[in-house]
């Protein structure tokens, strides 16, 4: 008989549309089987929330407030850029979420988050077993970046290409219209450290006869064919949109928009290839410009989220949940991919050993010859990943959003400070 445990879910990293449709997806079908999970505890401010002991109570929120979350973008736990160190390096951070697990009667550790929480989630499943408390430790997939491997695509990018494929779509209309007096040239910065698949999303407007130029991570950044292509296309059509990832980079590494600062993370803080890459086309062609930064509004647009991200999103919270019970152990749920059209997939699992620390990149045959568009075969993988609408209630204008209460659950141990 499987002995009855409590779960803790936790958010981590950088927030989306959808994370909270998977946190609705695990604590519901968690509900749905209170004779072999007990209570779902949450982190507050994510795996932080477990270091510290600073636990939520989910059972004392509402059904129709859980549900609600569906619908409700952001992390509504909180989360955190955290990233424990190696287990040589500190191996007290990991005995300590062991302890507080122990303490609490946790027995189901479900970790939202990308690359680098999929590697807690395995060290954490390799520890436990090591100290005699085992954890059931399954890996929820998230990150707007979709660069996780195995999985076909991750919770959140499909609401984020949406956005910037929208957002590139309508300001390139704006730019088109004014263009005679105006400005010829608009650049769109969005996220992708090492990735391209985010700025991949603004090339499907070229189907809409806009000319648009994208710049990607996995193409060496080359500044006289990049005006060249500008100037032919503002030529050709009295204007054009650039979309460039805020990972593009020239041949030797160095980022267009590196600030010379680390996150927490270790990682080159980035932010401005944009004003960077307006100011290149100033300077050669003389055009006038406008530049912007999707920044936290392409993550954070739950009204204009992908039906089918949302409906992953929730699906893979629920199949985390069904692994556990199955006994299943350092393990992920995937999307499969069945067929393109008509889009099909599959849940599948994959173990974290060959998630953890790897980075899915753009497939070259994705990205056109010139290293500035995508194609078809690009286009096949991306449109159903965008395909329809999942609006929230409205309310006097507004969307209806989840604010959860939060109730924090009693300490049992001694306090522990983070370093």
């Amino acid at each position: 008989m499987m002995t009855r445990k409590n779960a803790f879910y936790a958010q981590s990293g950088g927030v989306t549309a959808v994370i909270n449709a998977s946190a609705c997806g695990v604590i519901q079908t968690a509900r749905a089987h209170r004779d072999k999970i007990g209570k779902v505890y949450a982190g507050r401010n994510g795996i932080i929330g477990a270091l510290t002991e600073d636990l939520i109570d989910t059972t004392r929120e509402s059904a129709a407030a859980i549900a609600l979350l569906r619908s409700t973008p952001s992390g509504a736990f909180g989360s955190a850029r955290f990233k424990l160190k190696s287990l040589e390096a500190n191996k007290r951070e990991y005995e300590r979420l062991i302890e507080v697990f122990q303490a609490h009667d946790i027995g189901y550790f479900f970790y939202n988050g990308g690359g680098d929480s999929a590697d807690t989630c395995y060290k954490v499943s390799q520890l436990s077993q090591a100290m005699g408390y085992p954890i059931q430790a399954i890996h929820v997939p998230k990150t707007v970046d979709n660069d996780l491997p195995i999985t076909d695509c991750c919770p959140g990018f499909g609401s984020v290409a949406k956005y910037v494929a929208v957002s590139a779509l309508e300001a390139s209309f704006d730019v088109r219209s004014m263009a005679k007096t105006s400005t010829k040239v608009f650049v769109l910065e969005v996220m992708g450290r090492h990735a391209g698949w985010i700025a991949a999303a603004g090339g499907l407007v070229q189907d809409h006869g806009i000319p648009v130029v994208v710049l990607f991570p996995e193409i060496e950044f080359d500044q006289a064919r990049f005006i060249a292509r500008v100037d032919a296309l503002v030529k050709a059509h009295g204007y054009c949109t650039v979309v460039v990832s805020e990972g593009c980079h020239y041949p030797d590494g160095k980022f267009l928009a590196e600030q010379g600062t680390r996150d927490a993370f270790g990682h080159a803080q980035l932010g401005g290839a944009a004003p960077v890459v307006a100011d290149m086309v100033k300077q050669a062609l003389g055009h006038k410009f406008h530049w912007a930064v999707a920044d936290y509004l392409q993550r954070a647009a739950r009204h204009i989220a992908s039906r089918t991200d949302v409906k992953q999103a929730y699906e893979l919270g629920k199949a985390a949940v069904q692994l556990a019970l199955k006994g299943h152990n350092a393990v992920m749920p995937t999307i499969d991919r069945v067929s393109d059209a008509p889009y099909k997939y599959k849940i599948g699992m994959a173990p974290l050993a060959k998630v953890a620390n790897v980075e899915k990149f753009m497939p070259r045959n994705f990205i056109t010859e010139d290293g500035f568009g995508i194609t078809e075969r690009c286009k096949r993988y991306l449109m159903p990943l965008i395909q329809g609408e999942d609006y929230p209630k409205y309310r006097n204008g507004l969307p209806v959003y989840a604010t959860l209460k939060n109730l924090p659950v009693a300490r049992k141990l001694a306090p522990f400070e983070l370093k």
